[in-house]
């Protein structure tokens, strides 16, 4: 395994952190979703800004690894797009407190659509 192989594994590894802080943060304000006083957690912005970064180093690396011709840009598109509607939403809510009640059910879900679009869209 040469250098760039580490490396993508590396940032890889990164992108799934960003991951758990994002859906962590939703999972942890389950009973404040409950109670009505939820918010956007820093945590959760900090999760969608990495995978934001990583996600976009993730692609970027491709073409050095000779794999650009594998790259679906449709699938790197829609995961994009779903990526920027998280943290838009994170960003318009994040001094909200609490916020609206479909505002963590949202993210939450976005979130576990782009893990299951990356997993399982082929």
């Amino acid at each position: 395994m040469g250098g760039m192989e580490i490396l993508k594994n590396v940032v890889l590894a990164l992108h799934i952190l960003g991951v758990v802080a994002l859906l962590g943060g939703v999972l942890f304000q389950i009973r404040d979703m409950k109670a009505g006083t939820a918010r956007v957690l820093p945590a959760m912005l900090h999760g969608a800004w990495t995978m934001l970064l990583t996600g976009l180093i993730l692609v970027g690396m491709q073409y050095p690894l000779g794999r650009g011709d594998d790259l679906d840009n449709t699938k790197v598109a829609v995961k994009l797009v779903i990526l920027i509607a998280i943290v838009v939403i994170g960003l318009i809510n994040r001094k909200k407190a609490p916020v609206a009640t479909w505002v963590l059910p949202v993210i939450g879900g976005l979130t576990v659509a782009n893990v299951v679009i990356a997993t399982v869209w082929r």
